[in-house]
């Protein structure tokens, strides 16, 4: 019930944008306890926020107006936010784009190279960043906690999927589910869907997984693994992505997205993911194993991984900026890297980040 009035509310006030929140709220008759709860639940949600400059009425009956979102780059008022009275209402492919966003940085920080991720990402974000202009009926966003309710739509879409099912997973695959899981594969590869699947390279050492994996790829379904797999994402063709609310819990409810508006924000965030891993049993050049870095070097390593600047580094180390410069080249002479981005990917693959050696196993 609680999922069914804030969507309501939240179709209202894009509908009705000269009213308030309470006004509409009191309209669908809902109670002061179920309008802060879908208040609460779409500013979450990032749906709705306090607007900058709202119209507020004075006892005399004047108001000052209301300010409006502008797009920054044709400097108009766009589709995809508006200001209601004391609220903006943003539009659900925004407020996902900035979900992605937030992912984005958590990657950068995490690969140490925030300036090559982000042109990166702004590259391919290019095309898909105007899709905010789209108009709301190309778009379809529905939050789903009911897990069998998440099971059945995935089915269905996958079943009639034409072109492309792309995936990428956090954690292993249920014991019980991997024979239903590679009949699946065996139907879509047989009506000429181009079938590809992402794991971390932990996932890729557990024993069951080793010949689950293998499996797939003797179907015809493409496969690579990864030091990083930001969240669990299904995308099917152009126009349906599923995924968690919060990436960080993969229980979450999910949010089924319908629309290439919306969906080619995440084939962009896949396509960066997918390049930055490793193709499924290639084998890959022979590379030093960090087992000669000094603890100072590591301590360094650990800190530029996780986006902290020079300066700082050399602080909290009380050394000088030209030192950490030499930590650093050390560092990427003896992981065999040429840049701080790839010595960050070569050092999130061997567990130099996180303390763990590269030879174990997955808990």
């Amino acid at each position: 019930m609680g999922d069914d009035q804030a969507l309501a509310l939240y179709q209202e006030l894009r509908g009705t944008p000269d009213e308030s929140f309470d006004r509409v709220a009191a309209r669908l008759e809902l109670t002061e306890a179920e309008r802060d709860s879908a208040h609460a639940e779409l500013v979450a949600l990032g749906l709705i926020e306090p607007a900058p400059a709202a119209a507020t009425a004075t006892a005399s009956g004047t108001a000052t107006t209301a300010t409006t979102a502008v797009c920054p780059d044709s400097g108009r008022a766009p589709d995809s936010a508006f200001t209601t009275s004391g609220t903006t209402v943003v539009a659900p492919d925004v407020a996902l784009l900035r979900l992605l966003q937030h992912e984005r940085d958590r990657l950068e920080n995490r690969l140490a190279e925030t300036s090559r991720a982000q042109t990166t990402l702004e590259t391919l974000a290019g095309p898909f960043l105007r899709a905010g202009l789209e108009p709301a009926t190309d778009v379809e966003v529905e939050i789903v906690d009911d897990a069998d309710r998440i099971r059945r739509e995935l089915a269905d879409v996958t079943a009639s999927v034409r072109g492309s099912v792309q995936s990428m997973l956090t954690g292993s695959v249920r014991r019980d589910e991997m024979a239903a899981a590679l009949e699946h594969d065996r139907e879509q590869i047989a009506r000429g869907v181009a079938v590809q699947a992402m794991y971390s390279h932990r996932v890729g050492q557990v024993p069951e997984m080793i010949q689950y994996l293998a499996e797939r790829a003797a179907l015809g379904v493409e496969i690579r693994l990864s030091p990083v797999v930001p969240m669990n994402m299904v995308l099917a063709d152009e126009c349906f992505a599923l995924l968690p609310t919060d990436p960080r819990d993969p229980d979450s409810a999910a949010i089924l997205a319908r629309g290439p508006g919306l969906v080619r924000s995440y084939r962009a965030l896949y396509a960066y993911c997918w390049q930055a891993a490793t193709p499924y049993g290639q084998e890959e050049p022979p590379q030093n194993g960090g087992d000669g870095l000094t603890e100072q070097q590591r301590a360094a390593l650990r800190m530029l991984a996780s986006g902290v600047k020079d300066e700082q580094v050399a602080r909290n180390l009380g050394v000088s900026l030209r030192t950490v410069s030499r930590l650093i080249s050390e560092v990427m002479q003896e992981l065999g890297a040429a840049s701080r981005f790839e010595a960050g990917v070569k050092a999130a693959r061997l567990g130099l980040l996180d303390g763990e050696s590269p030879d174990q196993p997955p808990a």
